[in-house]
């Protein structure tokens, strides 16, 4: 599978400009490109008490329909980030777009410093099959949870996609938790981030891909770049050859697993 990362800079609550430099990226992918991933809240950029009830959009609102045309169109995925507006609550949401349109909406269950009071946390982790690869998404600061990662494992993720929105002088904690997150499931996890300056706050960059045996593969600098990174499933066998953790785990999940119709399995946080 060939995953693009466009580290970006976004501007927060310029959905106009935002929109136009994700549709540009996306029509500029790189050849066989499976996945073009963008940085966490890159439709809408971070809203704030004051914009959020007038800029915030539904998941099915004009932006990501404008994203799902541009998707079919060059027959890639996207994995891209808003602020979603669902009736009267607020949620910041990753969205996994393929060409057939939404395929995974997940909305961060771990909220940081200043989210809460502003946006509800998820409720769900899930994973979808795409390709023949299952996926799932996590957001920022839930990375540094070990258990939401093990939660995508155990509904069977194979590759983690990670929209990260981390700044100095934290740059360094999600060096280290995108790779243990990981090593630690025998996945494969790549996470985008963020660049240039937003309100107070310099973002860190350094988006980052880490193998199943929780090698780096690639980590970018401070500055914003693309960058195509090929990943090869069927080392994810062998990194479980010796010892599998999911397998010789002695304290398991708690939650059920649901699985759906159409693919997705679904745990619910009790």
């Amino acid at each position: 599978m060939r995953l693009e990362l466009v580290q970006m800079a976004a501007r927060d609550g310029d959905t106009a400009y935002n929109l136009e430099r994700i549709l540009r990226a996306v029509a500029d992918s790189a050849p066989g490109c499976d996945i073009v991933m963008f940085p966490e809240s890159s439709i809408t950029g971070f809203l704030d008490h004051d914009n959020i009830a007038r800029l915030a959009e539904p998941v099915d609102g004009a932006s990501v329909q404008t994203i799902c045309a541009a998707a079919r169109q060059h027959d890639v995925a996207v994995v891209v980030g808003l602020i979603e507006r669902e009736g009267e609550r607020f949620y910041n949401t990753t969205l996994l777009i393929t060409p057939e349109g939404v395929a995974l909406t997940y909305r961060k269950t771990h909220l940081w410093v200043g989210e809460p009071g502003l946006v509800y946390p998820g409720d769900r982790f899930t994973t979808v099959q795409w390709r023949g690869v299952r996926i799932g998404l996590l957001i920022c600061y839930d990375i540094e949870f070990p258990e939401s990662a093990c939660a995508l494992a155990a509904l069977g993720a194979q590759l983690i996609l990670i929209t990260d929105g981390n700044m100095d002088p934290y740059g360094h904690l999600h060096h280290t938790a995108v790779a243990a997150r990981a090593q630690e499931n025998q996945v494969f996890a790549a996470m985008v981030n963020r660049v240039g300056e937003g309100v107070g706050e310099v973002f860190a960059g350094g988006s980052s891909v880490v193998d199943p045996f929780g090698r780096r593969l690639f980590e970018a600098g401070a500055q914003e770049s693309r960058h195509v990174v090929d990943l090869d499933l069927t080392q994810i066998a062998p990194s479980r050859a010796l010892y599998d953790y999911r397998a010789e785990k002695r304290l398991k999940l708690a939650a059920a697993v649901t699985e759906h119709p159409d693919g997705r399995r679904e745990l619910l946080i009790p």
